[in-house]
């Protein structure tokens, strides 16, 4: 199955419509981002197979985002993916990391009201508990 990779404008593109499409006023969806170094295929183990912990040269970066809507009945799953070469990265990185951090902006804060209370009412009832042993 062969992969069709944005260029890295059009992933920048794209991922700043995904970011706004999953808005915390647009029901908070989740965008889940990853990257590695694309190391070349081989097809049958040999000697130099682990010839690419010590490369000649620095290998491209493969990143990717998607929404992760794919056991969700509504709405269809996003997929995005571009290589950036060595030479692009301090470039691309620079913008990426801005267009995450607008992204991120949008998230709603964590509600740690039931955890905190759940946490003192245990902590209530050790002490209590102790104030018995000792009584």
């Amino acid at each position: 199955m062969a992969e069709h990779h944005l260029s890295a404008e059009e992933f920048l593109a794209r991922l700043r419509q995904l970011f706004a499409s999953t808005s915390y006023e647009n029901h908070s969806r989740s965008v889940f981002l990853t990257q590695k170094r694309l190391t070349p295929h081989t097809t049958a183990p040999t000697a130099d197979s682990l010839s690419d912990l010590n490369p000649t040269q620095p290998f491209p970066i493969l990143i990717r985002a998607t929404n992760g809507k794919s056991r969700e009945k509504k709405g269809e799953k996003i997929k995005l993916s571009t290589i950036v070469q060595d030479s692009e990265l301090d470039n691309f990185f620079t913008r990426y990391a801005e267009l995450c951090k607008t992204g991120m902006s949008n998230l709603k804060k964590r509600d740690r009201g039931a955890q905190k209370a759940k946490l003192k009412a245990k902590k209530e009832k050790e002490r209590k508990a102790k104030e018995a042993a000792s009584g």
